[in-house]
């Protein structure tokens, strides 16, 4: 049985958005689209399902549709349909969010939380329609972004874009000599910024072979370099690291400011 796409609706205009960013995948991909909606109300989880099952057919009729209402709250029940899906795709606010926030509670938490890849689907109409041509990846120079980078990889395939990977780097004020530092990132200042993206992408460049890679060096603060970039993306993909002794993802600062500010759909991947 092939595992869904699952997105989270609850009626607002950007979990609309999110349905059709997410029939669209799951067309690309071949696989199921389960609509997943938390409410108490029955008649306003009817409803919901309704208008988001109409959104996603008329974005992608062809695909596999399922839908199911939930009554815990959004972000757990969105987290635990995460262990056996495909992605989850989110909206960037949600119905109970406070007017002018950037990016909405359920969606972080969830992008915090989740066992799977993650997008959250923000920008203009024209960033989420895939005008582009363009899938963004951060490569960092540690152990973060290697499941990310083959995600990307695979995206970029799927859609027939090239593939901008990206690893923003700085020249070191001092040697990395703390007890408290990891053997991956003092490797990591050892080498030099173009082989951490050769190393990156070698690999899945073997096992995708139709992907057009464009490896990008620049010498800037990774959270001004990825949103640059993304500017002219469709996809904007990054990783995040499991937290030692702790449930979740390591976000970071980096992904929490790409994840409030990016241009265009962000998909959060845990490192494996």
């Amino acid at each position: 049985m092939t595992i869904p796409l699952v997105v989270g609706v609850d009626g607002s205009n950007a979990s609309l958005e999110a349905v059709e960013w997410a029939a669209a995948e799951a067309a690309r991909h071949g696989v199921p689209l389960h609509l997943l909606h938390a409410a108490a109300g029955e008649q306003e989880a009817s409803d919901v399902i309704s208008a988001a099952s109409a959104r996603a057919g008329k974005r992608a009729p062809g695909v596999r549709l399922s839908s199911e209402v939930s009554h815990e709250d959004a972000a757990s029940a969105l987290v635990g349909h995460g262990r056996n899906a495909f992605a989850l795709v989110l909206g960037d606010r949600g119905l109970g969010d406070l007017p002018g926030m950037l990016l909405g509670s359920v969606s972080l938490a969830v992008a915090a939380r989740a066992d799977c890849p993650v997008v959250v689907v923000r920008g203009t109409a024209e960033h989420r329609a895939a005008r582009f041509g363009s899938v963004v990846v951060g490569v960092e120079d540690g152990e973060g972004s290697g499941t990310a980078v083959d995600f990307a990889f695979r995206e970029a395939q799927v859609r027939h874009s090239r593939l901008e990977a990206v690893h923003a780097w700085s020249a070191p004020s001092g040697a990395c000599t703390t007890p408290q530092a990891s053997s991956w990132l003092l490797e990591a200042h050892r080498r030099p910024p173009a082989q951490v993206l050769d190393d990156a992408l070698c690999r899945p460049a073997e096992r995708y072979r139709d992907a057009e890679v464009c490896p990008r060096l620049i010498e800037k603060p990774a959270r001004t370099a990825l949103l640059e970039a993304a500017s002219t993306a469709d996809l904007l993909v990054v990783g995040a690291r499991r937290r030692l002794g702790h449930p979740g993802l390591q976000l970071g600062l980096i992904n929490h400011a790409l994840l409030h500010h990016a241009p265009c759909p962000v998909a959060v991947v845990p490192q494996m």
